[in-house]
């Protein structure tokens, strides 16, 4: 299987006036092609921190990260721009980076169509639901055609019955595009549904706990059905007690 994504013994320490803060220290995991990994652990332990140094929005003290093709990243706001239409807003990042030809338009406008939201092209964000929110943002992040996408916490802004129903959503997307995916949640029944494998991290200064792989033997898995699944809870009462495990 090939590897898209490897990040080798990634340290992080942040200079403090009294002295050094050790954010995260020495992790390492690799990622193959279409798989789904979330990473989860303890409020505050460096979770998106390591995912702003996998995208290169924030350096790493030592470490190395390769990466085989173009990031994507989601965040946990969808940031569409109000004053700008629903097409002009998918376009964006293609404007940005000076790559809207005609062929990527026409990608990007094909997206719009197989998932439901051309119709809407001609609206404004505060015309859409929060759940349609997020889809549009997916669809202008997979506009620029990134072979890996970075979420960190995109869907924790929504009230739970959208976040069910977005997260299907989201993951049939990603797996109709065969998108490779690495995505930060403190919720670990969202991580279990959507995730191939689970990275868990330890108190500050984050370290790998554990690495899980999730494997339901459903056909034609969705997150909802996996929740469903008697694997589930085992699953859950797993992860539950490795986060909620005293450090030694």
């Amino acid at each position: 299987m090939k590897k898209i994504l490897e990040v080798s013994k990634i340290c992080k320490t942040y200079q403090a006036q009294n002295g050094e803060i050790e954010a995260i220290k020495d992790i390492s995991f690799t990622i193959n092609e279409v798989e789904y990994v979330s990473i989860i652990g303890p409020s505050g332990c460096g979770k998106s921190t390591l995912l702003s140094i996998i995208s290169g929005l924030e350096a790493k003290t030592s470490g190395s990260i390769y990466v085989d093709g173009k990031i994507g990243y989601m965040l946990q706001k969808d940031n569409l721009l109000e004053w700008r239409t629903i097409l002009q807003n998918v376009l964006f990042g293609l404007e940005i980076q000076k790559k809207l030809t005609e062929e990527n338009k026409k990608y990007t406008i094909d997206l719009l169509k197989k998932y439901g939201i051309y119709e809407f092209k001609d609206k404004y964000p505060n015309q859409l639901s929060g759940g349609m929110r997020q889809r549009v943002a997916l669809i202008r992040t997979l506009a620029i055609k990134p072979n890996i996408l970075l979420l960190d916490e995109a869907f924790s802004a929504l009230d739970y019955q959208t976040r069910l129903m977005v997260t299907d959503d989201i993951y049939s997307i990603l797996k109709n595009e065969h998108i490779t995916t690495l995505m930060v949640t403190h919720d670990i029944s969202e991580a279990i549904s959507m995730s191939d494998k689970i990275i868990v991290l330890s108190h500050r200064p984050a370290t790998i706990k554990a690495i899980h792989d999730i494997n339901f033997e459903i056909e034609n898995r969705t997150p909802l059905n996996c929740r469903q699944d008697p694997k589930f809870s085992k699953y859950f009462d797993l992860l539950w007690k490795e986060l909620n495990e005293r450090e030694k």
